[in-house]
C-alpha cells in the first residue's frame, strides 16, 4: 500500500516508481511509453476525449494510482471538471457500485489536483 496521502503525493510517487522501474526494466518501460504515446496522440480523437476514456477505464479498473494519473493528464489537456464528472457517471454506468466508488477517488483527485 502506498504512503502517500493525497493524489499529488501519490502521482509523483508513481511517476518515482516507474523511473525507478526503468533502470531495472528498460524495454519493458520504453515500450509501453511508446505505446502510451502513440495511443493519446491526437488523430480523429483529441488528447482530452483520450484521457477521459482512459480515466473510465482506470475508475472501472479500480486504479487509484491510473486515477490520479489520468484526471491529472485530462485536466492538463483541457479537460473541465464537469466533463471530468461526466466519465465518472459512464464509468459508474459500466461498473456498478464499485464503480461509483472509485469514481468517488476521481472526484477526490480533482479537488486536490485542482
Amino acid at each position: 500500500m502506498s504512503e502517500a496521502e493525497n493524489y499529488k503525493d501519490l502521482n509523483r510517487e508513481s511517476r518515482s516508481l516507474m523511473q525507478e522501474l526503468s533502470k531495472d526494466s528498460a524495454g519493458l518501460m520504453q515500450a509501453f511509453q511508446g505505446l502510451h504515446k502513440a495511443a493519446m496522440e491526437a488523430g480523429d480523437l483529441d488528447e482530452k476525449t483520450k484521457e477521459l476514456i482512459a480515466l473510465g477505464i482506470a475508475i472501472r479498473g479500480q486504479c487509484n494510482r491510473c486515477i490520479g494519473l489520468h484526471v491529472a493528464a485530462a485536466s492538463k489537456a483541457g479537460a473541465s471538471a464537469g466533463e471530468i464528472r461526466e466519465t465518472i457517471g459512464v464509468a459508474t454506468v459500466m461498473g456498478g457500485g464499485p464503480a461509483l466508488m472509485y469514481g468517488l477517488e476521481a472526484l477526490k483527485a480533482l479537488k486536490e489536483l485542482e
